[in-house]
This record gives structure tokens, C-alpha cells and sequence, in this order.
């Protein structure tokens, strides 16, 4: 979480990739395994089938806009790279590039976590509210119908993001070192000189592995380092409140005018 600068056709293969290992994952959850097994290991193979593809669109979300070459960017780049990352062709990169086997038990150990506490937050805001309620919904009531599961999906997915964003600051700086990626500084440093252009920073990492990673960020860094870019994750989920408090909103205006007409 260092940089949001990124082209829309970053977006796209982002979004492309994300409905797409979501289909995986669902398919692998029902079709593959029985129903104990089929949270943990449907988890664990969409994280290490979608990995590197994952670290692909990773490079392609922060790298900066001052380096980005808009002629290679296209819907399926991250595919691309993917592809010759997992396949080790493409583009030469640092001997300092960690091998996908070293990420393959922290991306499990990530995926399988913050699924098991955003359900169980989940569950529990549902079983609040059910029990908080003093008389019997309406069925053809959407805001009773709907809403407090969108809520408590909210909840479990804004929990499960904070408890794990440790674990995912060390999971998306040992998918960027060595990648040659190119940031912009976001550490409160102005740009001198160049005409006073936008200031940018390579990525370079020296870490061996996990445990390395996060003895070092908890060493030299302190707590603060595990929660760097922690702003912009409460600046989405306050959007993403704010417009289910809308829509409720909206909603309840538009059922009291259809009731009183």
C-alpha cells in the first residue's frame, strides 16, 4: 500500500482477475470438495493459483504514473505478466525477486484467515441484530430482508481488513521487491528541482523471506510500519458506508412514499 496512481485499464484486469479467481474459488468450494473441506481448501488453491497474477496487479496498481509506459497497458497486462512471472520469462528482474514458493504459504495462511474472521464477524453482527429485534420483520420488507446482511458483510470484511493488514503490508512488499517498481513518494517529501516534477522511489527491499520481512518492518519500523497506507483503507470502507446508509436511506424514503399513496 504505497501508491493508487494506476491507469483505468489497471482497474480492469484488477477487476478482471478478481471475478475471475472468485468463480474458481466458488467452483472449487461446492463442485470439488466435501463441505468440511471445502472453506480451507478452496482458500488455499484460489490463493496460490491466483498469486502470481495477484503480484502482477499489484505492480500494476502502484507503480507510478511517471514510468508507466501507457502503449504496454492494456485489459489483460496483468495476464500477461502473470503468465511470464509464474514461467519465469518476460522481462529480467533482481536477483533480489523471492521465489512464488515463498509467498505460497503466506497468500494461503491470508486468504484462509480473512475469510474465517470476516465470517465469524459476520454471523455475529447477524445474530445481534436478529436478537435485538422486538417484533417479527416483514418478508416484503427489503430493508429487513436485505440490508442487515449487507451490513454485517460490511462489518466482517472492515474486521477481517484491519486485524490482517499486517500480514498484508508483508505479503505486498515481498511481492514487490525486486520487480524494479518505480513509486511515488508518499512520505510527506517535496520534490526540489525538475521543475518542481512529482518525486518518485524505487522499491528496494532486501528481505529473505516472511519471518525475515517482519522482523525487519517490526525492527527498524516499529508497529507503525505494519499500518503504512492504513488511511486509504479507512477512507474506502467510510465510502463504502456511506453509501449503504444512502441507499438505505433512499430506500425507506421510497417505501414510506409507496405506502402512503
Amino acid at each position: 500500500r504505497v501508491s493508487f496512481s494506476s491507469s483505468s485499464s489497471s482497474y480492469l484486469s484488477v477487476l478482471f482477475l478478481f471475478f475471475f479467481f472468485f468463480a474458481v474459488k466458488q467452483r472449487l468450494r461446492y463442485k470439488l470438495t466435501p463441505p468440511p473441506l471445502s472453506l480451507s481448501l478452496s482458500c488455499r488453491l484460489t490463493a496460490v493459483v491466483a498469486l502470481p497474477f495477484y503480484c502482477a496487479s499489484l505492480i500494476e496498481t502502484v507503480q507510478s504514473e511517471i514510468v508507466r509506459d501507457e502503449s504496454s497497458s492494456g485489459l489483460l497486462d496483468c495476464v500477461r505478466e502473470g503468465v511470464a512471472r509464474l514461467l519465469g520469462v518476460g522481462a529480467p528482474h533482481s536477483r533480489r525477486l523471492l521465489p512464488l514458493r515463498c509467498l505460497l504459504l503466506p497468500a494461503a495462511l491470508h486468504a484462509i484467515l480473512r475469510y474465517a474472521v470476516a465470517t465469524s464477524i459476520q454471523r455475529v453482527v447477524l445474530w445481534l441484530h436478529q436478537r435485538s429485534k422486538k417484533q417479527r420483520a416483514e418478508p416484503s420488507n427489503p430493508l429487513d430482508a436485505y440490508f442487515p446482511e449487507l451490513a454485517a458483510s460490511w462489518a466482517g470484511s472492515l474486521v477481517a481488513d484491519v486485524v490482517l493488514f499486517p500480514l498484508e503490508t508483508v505479503l505486498h512488499r515481498l511481492a514487490l521487491q525486486g520487480t524494479r517498481t518505480i513509486i511515488d513518494a508518499t512520505d510527506g517529501v517535496v520534490a526540489v528541482g525538475n521543475g518542481g516534477s512529482p518525486l518518485v522511489v524505487p522499491v528496494n527491499t532486501q528481505y529473505d523471506g516472511f519471518s525475515d520481512c517482519l522482523h525487519a518492518i517490526s525492527r527498524k519500523e516499529g508497529g507503525a510500519g505494519f499500518y503504512r497506507g492504513f488511511g486509504v483503507l479507512v477512507a474506502q470502507y467510510a465510502l463504502h458506508g456511506a453509501l449503504l446508509a444512502a441507499a438505505r436511506t433512499l430506500m425507506r424514503v421510497l417505501l414510506l412514499d409507496a405506502k402512503a399513496s
